[in-house]
This record gives structure tokens, sequence and C-alpha cells, in this order.
């Protein structure tokens, strides 16, 4: 409980912190102005693009389950799963999604369904790389960083490559925990050994090739989905759209969402799109009003349609799942207290 308030109070602090920095960095008055005039008419290409890219998340789900949920199913529980880790902090949705799996017809195992989301996690943590490094290597920065964008991306499929390889190798990969435990003392006191095998357990779709190579697939069209909204979004606000821009601002938004913050990630989502386009000269694009407001007015937006997409298609899911929140909470109950005596 200590825990939790701690990092609660930690996100009332960095959000506003990062609201502070927003308003310091724009003239209310331009901001307005630059809301007022935007063309909305982009929002709808837009979502239809975001529906879609949700789709195949549930697409990649139902591979990761080895079609242990029907399409149906499968999209209306993360729509569910999104639209309460908004509103909750913590991640509270993903117990949420467990917990939902488990009233399907046959039930989809806690286990089974708990270990997935590690293997989505590391599937986008590498698309969101790969991101980066084309924003990095494409984008009007130095040379160092350009070069740094060269390396990443290859290190990190690299290194996603290796743990996928561990997960195959499980004796060897327990063997060399095992002697590596004997000669640092420290990880015995941090249960280490419990921490890889479920993180092992989680990759274990993953050793399967054509597992790994849907999986992959999904994840790729789901994040170039994702990239092409953004894309056309920027018209909204600016004469010109540019992708290594999209690339950057769309990675700098999913890492602020692993920032602690009040529930919506209010606060540090725009503040780390606003920095993400000064970074890439976004005022070259030419900004339909007054280049930070207008950066700012975008972050505003971008972040207003993801939370209507999440929050309509969420709705959708409840009603679809036919579970109320009352009984959702007392499954997410439920699925915690399980967790917890398996860990």
């Amino acid at each position: 409980m200590i825990k939790r308030w701690r990092i609660g109070l930690l996100g009332v602090v960095v959000t506003a912190l990062a609201i502070y920095f927003l308003l310091s960095q724009v003239d209310v008055t331009r901001l307005a102005s630059a809301l007022t005039t935007a063309r909305y008419i982009y929002l709808l290409p837009c979502i239809v693009l975001l529906v879609a890219g949700l789709v195949t998340r549930a697409l990649r789900w139902q591979v990761l389950l080895s079609g242990g949920l029907p399409l149906k199913r499968a999209f209306s529980i993360l729509n569910v799963t999104y639209l309460v880790n908004g509103l909750l902090p913590l991640r509270i949705g993903e117990l949420a999604r467990a917990y939902l799996a488990t009233r399907s017809e046959p039930p989809v195992a806690v286990f089974k369904s708990v270990s997935t989301i590690i293997t989505e996690r590391l599937l986008d943590l590498l698309a969101v790389i790969v991101l980066l490094t084309l924003a990095l290597s494409a984008g009007p920065l130095p040379d160092q960083l350009r070069a740094f964008g060269l390396v990443t991306g290859p290190i990190a499929l690299v290194g996603f490559l290796v743990l996928v390889l561990l997960a195959k190798q499980r004796q060897r990969s327990e063997r060399l925990l095992a002697w590596l435990m004997e000669r640092i003392p420290a990880l015995r006191r941090l249960n280490v050994m419990a921490f890889a095998a479920h993180f092992l357990d989680g990759l274990a779709p993953l050793t399967r090739l054509s597992t790994l190579a849907q999986a992959l697939g999904w994840t790729v069209l789901s994040w170039a989905l994702s990239v092409a909204a953004g894309y056309v979004l920027m018209f909204a606000f600016y004469e010109r759209a540019d992708w290594a821009v999209t690339f950057m601002y769309i990675a700098a938004a999913a890492f602020a969402v692993a920032v602690p913050a009040v529930p919506g990630n209010v606060g540090p989502y725009e503040a780390a799109i606003v920095l993400a386009l000064s970074t890439m000269d976004a005022h070259l694009l030419q900004p339909l009003g007054e280049a930070s407001a207008t950066a700012a007015a975008f972050a505003l937006v971008v972040h207003g349609v993801n939370v209507a997409v999440y929050a309509v298609t969420g709705i959708i899911g409840f009603i679809q799942e036919g579970v109320s929140l009352a009984q959702l909470s007392r499954g997410v109950q439920d699925i915690r207290h399980h967790t917890r005596q398996e860990m």
C-alpha cells in the first residue's frame, strides 16, 4: 500500500511538472487560436487507422494465445484493457484482461494470459526502439545522434533474438542463472530465479517459429497503422507532414506512457510530443499558427483522439463482455491474489 501511495504521489508531481513546463512554453491565447484553426477533417482517417491498429493488436494476442480466443472476444477484451489502463494507475487493465479471458469458453488460464503480456511488452518495446532508430537516422540531428540511431536498432533486435533463444534453451538458461547466483549473492536476495522463470515463460510462445513470425508481422502492421494515423493527423495543424517527425513523436509518446503520472498520463504525454517536435524542427513544416502553440495544440489533439478511441471502443467492449465495473473490480482482486500466490 505504501509503495502504491509513493508511486501515486510521484505521478502527481511528474504531471504537475510537465504541465508547468507546457504552460511556460506556450501562450494560452495562441494555443486556443491553434486549436480553433485546426483542420479537424483529418481526424476521420486518423480514427479509422487507429481502430484498424486495435484490430491488429487483437489478432496478435490471438496468435500468442494459440487461438485460445475468437477474434471478437480478443478485440473486446483488449479494448476494455486499454480503457481501464487509461483510467486507473499501475496497469490495472492487464489484470482485467486476464480476468475477462477466464470468462471465455473454454476459459484461458490466468498464467497463459498474463504470460502473453510479457511478450507483447517486449514486441512493442522493440517496435518503439525501431521507430526511434528511424527518427534519429533520418531527422535533422547531429551526426553523433544519427550514428547512435544506426546502432541502436540492430542492437535491440539482436537482444530480442537472444532473449528468444534463452527462452528456447530453457534448461541452459536456468543453469547459467544458477551459476551467476552462486557468484553474485545479491541476486539470491532479489529472487531473480523466480522473476526469470516468469519472464522466460512469457517468451515461450515466441520459441515457435510460426508464432514468432506471425507475432512480429502483426506488431509491424499495428505500429505501421499507428504511424500512418500520426502522419495523417499532422495535416490538421501543419501544411506538410514528415515521416521522421512522426516516428519521433510517436516513440516519445510511447515512452511517456511508462512514466509515473496521473491516470490518462495527462501532462507527460503532451510534454513528450512537444519536445519531440522541437527536437525534429517541426516548425519547418509550416504550422498553421505560432510554432510552439501549434505544437502544444497538436499534442493535446493527439492525446485526445487516442483517449476518445480507447473510451468508445472500451465502452463497447464492456457492453459486449456483459460485465459491470463491480464485477470487473472483484475479478481483478481475485486475479491479483492468484498471481501473488504464483509468485
